[in-house]
């Protein structure tokens, strides 16, 4: 790809994103706005910027690059990635909308009326955003630098100043008019590209990898005939625990959450979720395209180790000319966009839960949210560039095997079960952050040979998340006295649609 075409796409969506982010300042005035955008962001508006933060950096990058190297046993990601939406939005959407809190912590704190449950439920947020938050600068330094030479560093900074200048701007509102426009722009992003790629293998007799026997890397083309093949010693567990991360572990995840706030009500947030089923499923259905493709027409990026580059240079590879190199720099720019838009969504998340239970008693609350903002940014960033390689998808897919392992069980019994206690709740919380936070720990710096332990390590979802289930439930059994005393009204208010009328023939308030 053409370094000048590259850079060129990066500045526009840069210049893009800052123009929206700062026509947010008009529009943000008040510490809800900022916040929660003053819970008044509709279903469809809403749906959007969902996707636009949703689909990160391991989404646009990552998918393609694991079916390039590993096959169609990698299609579990966008499948459970998806699919995690149903399930929030049978079990936790509109509950939690109803809930009137503005975080994950503020939730904890009002359902269990514990100050201690709120800190690790802090503590877990903060950790899971700036773990979330690293693999997106490592893909924009990934990105810039193959199209610049430039070092890992720059593209990260990139990304760190645009996110923190949209998100100091104006907050929760000015994100959601910038991560809306960003998933369109993403879509675009692969989806033009695609076609023309596409064009070009029927156009060359639709050889298929299978039929081939082409490999890429040492992987045969056959593993598309059996879509359990894997490289782990116990592929069946294997995918198994990334089901269980992926379908359960997005209802964890801060900057997923927070958006329901920004719903006026539980309906509302339902719709929003539907809506959001449907954006996902178009999306995902393209960055497999591109991984399969690439086995065929760029193989050498596995043995280089650059698989996470093939959405960005199969056009250019396919298509030549100037053709390709413009196609090439759609894809960077939605690459930019996916870092960007989940950045900011993140940057909101960590930054709301640090300005409340850090920096609140000290500031006033805008002033402490924007200072919280740059802590929730400099310091994913310091981490990426201390670990540069670390596969984008892979670390993504840890982090939500840490979500599942500890919002998931938290938010699931504390909306349906009404003898969840403060004191389950932290054993649980403890449990299972401190094995899958080890677990990933291990990812990052273990050496395991192939076996059990590798895979209970490199996967841990399946038996972290039953863990900390189970923890919180037997716990919770044994201080039957903690359970609070305020639990059956707060339990009718999570439960009861907005349009009920309740005595004096007042509406609910929430």
């Amino acid at each position: 790809m053409s370094a000048a075409w590259g850079v060129t796409a990066i500045a526009l969506v840069s210049v893009a994103t800052l123009v929206l982010g700062i026509f947010g300042l008009r529009v943000s005035r008040t510490t809800s706005d900022f916040f929660v955008a003053s819970r008044s962001v509709g279903p469809r508006l809403n749906a959007s910027a969902i996707g636009g933060e949703y689909l990160s950096a391991a989404s646009f990058l990552g998918v393609a690059g694991l079916v390039l190297a590993f096959g169609a046993d990698m299609l579990w990601y966008p499948v459970g990635w998806t699919a995690g939406y149903l399930v929030l939005l049978v079990l936790v959407a509109a509950q939690l909308r109803r809930s009137g809190a503005y975080t994950l912590p503020d939730f904890a704190e009002a359902r269990l009326g514990s100050r201690r449950v709120r800190t690790v439920s802090s503590l877990l947020v903060v950790a899971i955003g700036w773990l979330y938050l690293m693999p997106q600068f490592q893909g924009a330094g990934l990105s810039l630098g193959s199209i610049t030479g430039a070092r890992p560093w720059v593209g990260g900074l990139v990304v760190a100043v645009v996110v923190l200048v949209s998100v100091l701007s104006g907050g929760m509102r000015s994100i959601t008019l910038v991560q809306a426009f960003q998933y369109w722009l993403k879509l675009t992003a692969l989806l033009v590209p695609a076609f023309f790629v596409l064009l070009v293998w029927f156009g060359d007799g639709g050889v298929s990898p299978a039929s081939e026997g082409v490999t890429a890397g040492g992987v045969p083309g056959d593993v598309w005939a059996a879509p359990l093949a894997s490289t782990s010693a116990h592929p069946l567990y294997s995918t198994y625990s990334l089901i269980v991360a992926t379908f359960l572990g997005t209802m964890g995840l801060p900057h997923v959450v927070v958006r329901f706030y920004t719903n006026p009500d539980g309906r509302a947030a339902r719709r929003t979720t539907l809506a959001v089923l449907a954006l996902l499923g178009a999306f995902y259905v393209l960055p497999p395209v591109f991984g399969a493709l690439g086995r065929l027409y760029a193989p050498d990026l596995v043995a280089s180790g650059s698989t996470d580059t093939v959405v960005l240079e199969l056009p250019a590879r396919m298509i030549g000319g100037l053709g390709g190199e413009l196609l090439s720099s759609l894809t960077m720019a939605g690459a930019f966009a996916a870092f960007l838009s989940t950045s900011s969504g993140l940057t909101i998340a960590v930054a709301g839960v640090v300005s409340q239970d850090v920096v609140s008693r000290r500031l006033r609350p805008i002033t402490a949210f924007r200072v919280s903002a740059v802590v929730a940014v400099v310091v994913p960033l310091g981490l990426a560039l201390a670990a540069p390689d670390v596969s984008i998808a892979r670390s993504v897919g840890l982090v939500f095997a840490v979500a599942a392992s500890t919002f998931c069980p938290l938010l699931v019994l504390g909306i349906w079960w009404r003898r969840l206690t403060d004191a389950g709740a932290l054993a649980g919380l403890a449990v299972g952050g401190t094995c899958s936070v080890a677990a990933v720990t291990d990812a990052f710096v273990g050496t395991h040979d192939p076996g059990w332990v590798a895979d209970l390590l490199g996967q841990p979802a399946a038996w972290t998340v039953p863990l900390a289930f189970l923890t919180m439930i037997g716990v919770s059994l044994l201080t039957p006295h903690r359970v609070p005393g305020h639990v059956a009204r707060f339990m009718v208010r999570l439960h009861t649609p907005e349009a009920v009328v309740l005595d004096r023939g007042r509406p609910a308030r929430h």
